[in-house]
C-alpha cells in the first residue's frame, strides 16, 4: 500500500533544532552552514526512506544512474533551505542575494489591491518569497499550510517571528478555506503549495517527469470560485546565499460558471504541472518531496524497476 506525504514522520529533536538555531543567530551563517555536512551525512546513512525516494525522483529528473553524491547534494540543498528560513524569519534577508524574474507580474497584482492566489510548490524556498513580499513590497500575505505535519520545525521557527506566524492559515482547521476566502476579499495575497494532495481534495492524474502522478485540484477550484488572479512562484536556491524567484501569471482572474468550472480547473491544474516540471528540470536538487510521489508501490507500471527501501547505506540500481 502506498503512503502519502502526511504519513512520513518528522525527523529531528527539539533540542537539536534549538542548538542549530542558536548557532545560526549567534555565530552567523558561515559557521551554521558547517552543520549542513553532518546533517547531510545523517540522512544519507540513517534515513533509508527519504534516501530511497530521493533516488527514485533523481533517476527520473536526471535521466541517468543516480550516484551517492547526487542524493547527498539533494539532502544538502534541502538542509540549506531549511537553515536559511531561520535567517529570513529573523529579518536578516539583507544577507541574501535574491534575483527576481517576472517582478512586474507580482507588482501589478500588489498595486491592484484585489487579492490573489500565489501558487507554489515544494521546489526551493517559500520563505524567500515571504521575505520579499513583506520586507520589500510591503504586501499583505497569508499562507495556507498544514501545521501539524511539520509541527516541530514550524513551532521553532514561529518563535523567531510571531508576526509571520500569525499570517498562517492552518489547513488542518475546518474554517481554513473560509478564512482564505475572507483574506482574498480584503485584498490580501494568499500563498499555497499546490503539489501535494490533502485528504479532502479531488486529485487528477497528470504526466510528470515521465509518468502519471496525482495532483490536487483544490487550489484551482478555489481560484475558479473566487475569480481572483493566480500567480505561480518558485523560490529556487542556487548555492551560497543566492536565490532566484520566478513569477508567472497563470490566470487573470475571472469567476467561472459552474458548468465550465470542472474543465477549467482540470486545464489550469495541467498547466500548473507543466510549469512545475519545467522548473524542476532546471533546478532538480531543489524539489523536496521525499515520499512515494508516484505511488509506485501500488502501480509498478509507471515507475519501472526500483529497489525497495533498505537500511543498508546504498543499494545500486
Amino acid at each position: 500500500m502506498s503512503h502519502s506525504w502526511a504519513d512520513e514522520p518528522e525527523r529531528g529533536s527539539k533540542s537539536a533544532l534549538r542548538i542549530i538555531r542558536w548557532i545560526a543567530l549567534n555565530l552567523g551563517r558561515a559557521p551554521a552552514r558547517l552543520l549542513l555536512y553532518p546533517i547531510t551525512v545523517y540522512f544519507l546513512f540513517l534515513a533509508p526512506t527519504p534516501r530511497f525516494h530521493s533516488r527514485v525522483y533523481l533517476r527520473r529528473v536526471l535521466s541517468r544512474t543516480v550516484r551517492p553524491w547526487d542524493v547527498a547534494r539533494h539532502f544538502h540543498c534541502f538542509a540549506s533551505v531549511i537553515l536559511d528560513r531561520v535567517f529570513l524569519l529573523a529579518g536578516r534577508e539583507a544577507e541574501f542575494d535574491v534575483l527576481v524574474h517576472g517582478e512586474s507580474v507580482f507588482d501589478e497584482v500588489v498595486s491592484a489591491g484585489r487579492g490573489a492566489l500565489l501558487m507554489g510548490s515544494h521546489l526551493g524556498s517559500f520563505e524567500v518569497l515571504r521575505a520579499l513580499a513583506i520586507s520589500r513590497k510591503h504586501a499583505n500575505l497569508k499562507v495556507l499550510m498544514f501545521r501539524e505535519q511539520t509541527a516541530l520545525v514550524t513551532t521553532m521557527l514561529d518563535e523567531l517571528n510571531q508576526d509571520v506566524a500569525a499570517t498562517v492559515i492552518d489547513l488542518g482547521q475546518p474554517n481554513a478555506l473560509l478564512r482564505a476566502h475572507e483574506a482574498i476579499q480584503e485584498g490580501t495575497l494568499v500563498g499555497m503549495l499546490a503539489d501535494r494532495i490533502a485528504g479532502f481534495d479531488r486529485p487528477i492524474k497528470a504526466a510528470f517527469l515521465g509518468s502519471k502522478a496525482q495532483f490536487p485540484t483544490g487550489p484551482m477550484r478555489l481560484a475558479a470560485v473566487l475569480g481572483v488572479p493566480v500567480i505561480l512562484f518558485f523560490g529556487v536556491y542556487s548555492g551560497a546565499n543566492r536565490y532566484h524567484i520566478y513569477f508567472e501569471r497563470l490566470s487573470a482572474g475571472e469567476i467561472k460558471p459552474r458548468v465550465e468550472r470542472d474543465e477549467w480547473v482540470r486545464w489550469m491544474t495541467l498547466r500548473y504541472v507543466q510549469r512545475l516540471e519545467s522548473h524542476v528540470r532546471r533546478a532538480p536538487y531543489n524539489w523536496f518531496n521525499f515520499y512515494d510521489f508516484w505511488n509506485f508501490e501500488t502501480d509498478n507500471s509507471d515507475s519501472g524497476s526500483v529497489d525497495r527501501p533498505s537500511r543498508g547505506w546504498w543499494r545500486r540500481q
